[in-house]
């Protein structure tokens, strides 16, 4: 049994910060890699960032990797994601998901929370 769920999204101004985060119920949670990906209206879902449990190994898209910082807190068994300088362009349905460490496929997808950056 796997379940996300998004929390933190909003509407906030170009060059504003928000947090999102992911409430996690996993299993085993050292053997999964946990990513944010988001889709804006029309175009295709596309990695924002990724984290893994052991260790807290992380990596990003090239167009988040200075202004986006993904986080894990084992306690509150969350994923977090930290959104500084945001741009009208970061405006999207942000998505948490869930893979198996060594496989390529995201199989397990929140709802997702709405992000809008105001111009």
């Amino acid at each position: 049994q796997v379940q996300l769920v998004e929390s933190g999204g909003g509407l906030v101004q170009a060059g504003g910060s928000l947090r999102l985060s992911c409430t996690v119920s996993i299993r085993t949670f050292s053997t999964y890699v946990m990513g944010w990906f988001r889709q804006a209206p029309g175009k295709e879902r596309e990695f924002v960032a990724r984290i893994s449990w052991s260790g807290g190994s992380t990596y990003y898209s090239d167009s988040v990797k200075d202004r986006f910082t993904i986080s894990k807190d084992n306690a509150k068994n969350t994923v977090d994601l930290q959104m500084n300088s945001l741009k009208p362009e970061d405006t999207a349905v942000y998505y948490c998901a869930a893979k198996k460490f060594l496989l390529d496929q995201y199989d397990y997808w929140g709802q997702g929370t709405q992000v809008t950056v105001s111009a």
